[in-house]
């Protein structure tokens, strides 16, 4: 089931698309990471599906209803760029506040609930201004928490925190997803801490989705592979795969052929030398998400 759905959304301000007709699918149960540079449009994206920004075109729906709809807001917790707290407050009177502003049922029960979830002391005095930024983007997803949403939209969670906060964080965002359910769909440019919990991609440049793919997609695209660059592909793919039985394998631009299996290069290198297939590049490639990444940024700057 799509939990979100988003079908040539866009958002014009003034000269600028910062959404450029985005097609956005995050399945029930995923902990989708939505991986873009500063300014690609990952936080007016989130403001969207929100409802705080009106599109400017296309269509939006979260749980296959219109986002407007009363019933699908209240399935709906965000965190959109900093919490707003209030700094004289403890963490649990911010809550408590919150709660009453959103019309909750027996607000201080729920309240201590998600202090605890989120691993903040329900009994802690001290005021929000001397937390530590782990602590406020806890308190932060805390307070999406309320009400008890099925889904939580996460603007850069972990922007600026510490390690230490950064892995309290990554430990609470797969704990909802894996004992409460919920689906999550969390905007970062940290990619390593993303590969850690994402289940599904997406891709996003100036607005524009570049890629949406799982995570076991990514995995199989980011392994390692023999890299070779000729300027008779063709002829040095079909060459090896008679050689050596290769069975994963393309050819690229630019005559980069990719081998994604076992296969000794010097081997690969006698084989073309002998057939008297000139090599401009031969080398083992290794790549992580970061480098995917950079690469499919690179290349959607070209097309």
């Amino acid at each position: 089931m799509a939990v979100i759905q988003t079908t040539g959304l866009s958002k014009r301000y003034h000269n600028k698309w910062a959404v450029d007709h985005l097609d956005l699918r995050v399945e029930q149960g995923d902990i989708y990471g939505f991986i873009g540079q500063n300014g690609a449009g990952k936080s007016t994206t989130l403001k969207l599906l929100c409802g705080l920004v009106r599109p400017t075109q296309g269509e939006a729906l979260l749980f296959d209803r219109p986002i407007s709809d009363p019933v699908t807001r209240r399935r709906v917790g965000a965190l959109i760029e900093q919490p707003g707290l209030y700094p004289d407050l403890s963490g649990r009177e911010n809550l408590r506040l919150y709660a009453v502003l959103l019309g909750l049922d027996n607000p201080p029960q729920q309240v201590d609930e998600i202090l605890n979830i989120v691993g903040l002391s329900p009994k802690e005095k001290k005021p929000v201004k001397h937390y530590s930024m782990g602590m406020k983007q806890r308190l932060g997803v805390g307070m999406a928490l309320l009400g008890g949403p099925d889904l939580l939209l996460l603007d850069e969670p972990i922007n600026g925190l510490d390690p230490e906060g950064i892995r309290e964080m990554r430990e609470l965002l797969v704990r909802l997803n894996r004992e409460r359910g919920l689906t999550l769909l969390v905007s970062s440019h940290i990619l390593g801490e993303l590969s850690k919990i994402a289940t599904r991609y997406g891709i996003i440049q100036e607005g524009r989705m570049v890629e949406q793919l799982t995570a076991a997609e990514l995995e199989q695209k980011c392994a390692d592979y023999l890299h070779l660059r000729t300027d008779q592909p063709e002829k040095a793919a079909a060459l090896l795969e008679q050689a050596f039985g290769l069975t994963r394998w393309e050819v690229r631009p630019e005559g980069e052929i990719r081998i994604y299996q076992a296969v000794d290069s010097k081997a690969v290198g006698q084989v073309l030398a002998q057939a008297g297939v000139a090599i401009a590049e031969l080398g083992m490639h290794r790549q992580d998400l970061e480098g995917y990444f950079l690469e499919r940024m690179e290349g959607k700057k070209h097309v």
